[in-house]
């Protein structure tokens, strides 16, 4: 019964939030059709609010919507990916740089816990859950730094890292490991800006270097199994 009424109460905002982390968490691949009647069967919602959430998804470049065909998650090109790289080398330095001036103890402690976490979730074989928190990593340091803007330009760029990574990345590589997120909490600990400059600019870089640009190792699921509420 609550999850019934879970789904009677889902908002646009909820929906848009769990296709979006589907798709962040690389459940959903590049390609994938999102028809507006499954969506609004699984939502309890009408086609009308699914389409605006869609809509919005689209405006956020993490589907793209065809006419007379409808939508799909976006496939982005290898052009687009060295592009998005380039945007969060360039914004990802500029917040660890920033941090390092601004960090308390409070926000070592949350980097550190969650480090500790994401080597759980390696050690235990939690493919999804370390996905989910190599991204939350990057954005925690936005958090900290307290620039709302280049969270919000992060954000979207980690989703679409993950759309790039869904497509290119090699066979049992994750995209972000926590020993070299390790390194760079220890550099902002330490406060030291060139370092920690170097070692996310390197982190960054090797993530890029893991792309396979001949495979595409989405393994396809059912809607209704990921988004579910």
């Amino acid at each position: 019964m609550d999850i019934e009424a879970g789904k009677r109460h889902a908002t646009d905002q909820d929906i848009y939030e769990k296709i979006w982390n589907a798709i962040a968490e690389r459940q959903i691949g590049p390609g994938t059709r999102l028809k507006e009647e499954q969506l609004a069967d699984i939502f309890s919602a009408s086609r009308a609010r699914i389409r605006q959430v869609l809509q919005n998804l689209a405006r956020d470049g993490l589907i793209t919507l065809v006419p007379n065909r409808g939508a799909f998650v976006s496939k982005p090109s290898i052009e687009e990916a060295r592009d998005v790289f380039f945007a969060r080398r360039t914004i990802e330095e500029r917040l660890v740089e920033r941090l390092c001036a601004t960090i308390n103890a409070e926000g070592i402690a949350r980097l550190g816990q969650h480090v500790e976490a994401e080597r759980k979730a390696h050690q235990g074989g939690d493919v999804a859950g370390a996905i989910r928190l190599s991204g939350a990593f990057h954005m925690l340091i936005a958090e900290l730094a307290q620039s709302q803007i280049l969270a919000s330009l992060l954000r979207d760029l980690v989703s679409r890292t993950s759309l790039i990574m869904a497509m290119y990345q090699q066979k049992d590589v994750l995209n972000c490991g926590p020993d070299e997120h390790a390194d760079i909490v220890a550099s902002i600990t330490a406060r030291d800006a060139r370092k920690a400059l170097a070692v996310m600019h390197h982190h960054l870089a090797h993530i890029e270097n893991q792309l396979d640009l001949e495979s595409d190792r989405v393994t396809a699921r059912d809607l209704e199994d990921i988004l579910g509420l």
